[in-house]
């Protein structure tokens, strides 16, 4: 996630309300409510009059949400996997310079590998079941 950087025409600002964030992402307000209620990662601040307000931090979150739903077409499900993926990854290399072992790096590490793994075989479930429906399509369109 900290590969996405934000463009040099969105205004560098401490805080955006929702509707300037709307603007530059190109969503519906409420598309960003819903994110919120989804995403445990954007939780903007609320100003004194209760409005939200996100930091530059919440809008590189949200650019990349919008990627994976939009972009690489993912499910809500797994876009909340591939977040979680990202920041396993990220957050060893920052705790490994707080003084935490190796082992808690490993055990990171074998968390990402456990979860490819589990999305691996999602895939190839998916494909069984497409490689079935089109062995029984094509089976039945010779038979016709």
């Amino acid at each position: 996630m900290d590969e996405i950087k934000l463009d040099d025409s969105i205004p560098k600002r401490m805080f955006y309300k929702i509707g300037d964030v709307s603007q530059i992402l190109g969503v519906k307000p409420y598309v960003l409510r819903y994110w919120e209620s989804e995403f445990k990662q954007i939780r903007p601040a609320k100003n004194r009059f209760g409005q939200r307000v996100y930091r530059q931090k919440d809008l590189v979150v949200l650019l990349r949400v919008k990627e994976l739903l939009y972009k690489e077409k993912f499910t809500i499900a797994g876009a909340k996997k591939q977040l979680s993926a990202e920041r396993l990854i990220r957050q060893p290399a920052a705790e490994g310079s707080n003084g935490k072992g190796k082992e808690h790096i490993a055990t990171d590490l074998d968390k990402y590998i456990s979860l490819l793994r589990e999305q691996k075989n999602q895939i190839q479930e998916i494909l069984r079941i497409f490689k079935s429906e089109t062995d029984i399509k094509s089976k039945t369109e010779v038979g016709a």
